[in-house]
């Protein structure tokens, strides 16, 4: 399958140059949407980012081989691009064996760690505010859960399907990388009331928690000023910068602890999500709000306090899946949390600084992964992924 599929789309390398040439087209002077609008399906979310958070997600780093080139990149990001375009559209690319497995919603998107830049000589096509995460003093890492060259970050609401999507991609990438890591995570919806007979769609994680509240809301223009690169290098505007963090918990003594001790770590209502000194989910976190007897609402060391912005630049969109991973008896859980921002290193890092100070939640989590890429937006019709990088 995978020949064929190679002599589908790149042809060998005479046809791989025309196609580099015929890709190297115009640089894009607007920002590049994620979110569009396809005529029989409503929105369409080509990099699984802007829409709804999937019910599964499988990450897959990738490191290139020894006398990787632009030119053999070229080749890869052209099998890539074909089969981004027909998964993304829930048809399977020419040479899947078994498009039986690609009828239902999918996102598949392509990012680019640090380390790729340095390898290729293209450190000068690096976007602003990204690089690598520095370690913190309360991560314990696991190089098995960090770094990589390229990012396969594949969404969707049927495991199968993933399963079968990641190994066409795997088979496909078999010339060019060898996978690094492999990470998996499922999300669990619910719903919670915010008054008036409303309620609205929240993910919870295994600490019983409402994930990912402070987003902004998509389809707004705060949101592309938060999450869309609007500047730099031509190749990346309309993606977006990411950084995967593996978090471990303890939940066994997590639930060791009352509902309000629990609470008061987090800073949030578990059952509603509210903020503590709020009544709903979608109340402003106050900070200055008082209990009864004249205490802070929420706690100098709860959560929610140290991750709240200082400023709109500390703002970012919070993705979050769980993970439980068992081996001979053992159980590891957590969280495989994703920030997407414009900018890393100006909107999430004072955050997570403020974290790694001084945040009780660490009591209960580690930090064992933790990984950063820069997502390449969905390539044009007659473009390959990040095409004037590697065109």
């Amino acid at each position: 399958m995978t020949t064929t599929r190679r002599q589908l789309i790149v042809g060998g390398a005479a046809t791989t140059a025309a196609l580099a040439a015929g890709y190297a087209i115009g640089a894009r002077t607007a920002v590049t949407r994620a979110v569009e609008y396809a005529k029989d399906s409503g929105v369409y979310d080509p990099l699984g980012i802007e829409g709804k958070l999937y019910d599964r997600i499988k990450l897959v780093a990738l490191d290139l081989l020894p006398g990787s080139t632009i030119l053999s990149m070229s080749r890869w990001m052209a099998l890539l691009t074909d089969a981004q375009k027909s998964y993304n559209r829930n048809k399977a690319p020419a040479g899947d064996p078994l498009p039986e497995l690609s009828n239902a919603p999918l996102s598949i998107a392509v990012g680019f760690g640090p380390a790729l830049f340095e390898k290729l000589g293209l450190k000068n096509q690096s976007p602003s505010g990204f690089e690598s995460i520095p370690a913190f003093k309360i991560d314990s890492l696991d190089p098995r859960y960090c770094d990589g060259d390229v990012l396969l970050q594949i969404q969707g609401n049927a495991s199968l399907q993933l399963e079968h999507v990641a190994r066409m991609l795997s088979r496909d990438a078999a010339e060019f990388a060898t996978v690094r890591w492999i990470q998996n995570g499922f999300a669990q919806k619910a719903k919670v009331a915010v008054g008036a007979g409303k309620s609205v769609d929240v993910h919870r994680n295994l600490m019983g928690q409402v994930d990912g509240t402070d987003n902004p809301k998509p389809g707004t223009r705060n949101f592309a000023d938060l999450v869309w690169i609007d500047h730099g290098p031509a190749w990346c505007i309309g993606g977006t910068q990411v950084v995967i963090r593996r978090i471990r918990m303890n939940l066994d003594a997590w639930d060791s602890l009352g509902r309000p001790q629990q609470e008061s770590a987090i800073g949030r209502e578990i059952s509603t999500g509210a903020p503590l000194g709020g009544a709903i989910l979608t109340d402003p976190v106050d900070l200055e709000a008082r209990d009864a007897i004249g205490l802070l609402a929420i706690p100098e060391y709860a959560h929610v306090r140290r991750a709240s912005a200082q400023g709109f630049r500390e703002r970012f969109l919070r993705r979050p899946y769980n993970y439980v991973v068992e081996n001979d008896g053992d159980t590891e859980s957590g969280l495989l949390f994703l920030a997407y921002a414009q900018d890393l290193a100006e909107q999430y890092l004072p955050v997570q600084n403020r974290l790694a100070e001084f945040d009780l939640l660490n009591v209960w989590t580690k930090p064992i992964g933790s990984s950063t890429f820069v997502i390449a937006p969905p390539p044009a019709d007659g473009e390959i992924i990040a095409h004037s990088l590697f065109a």
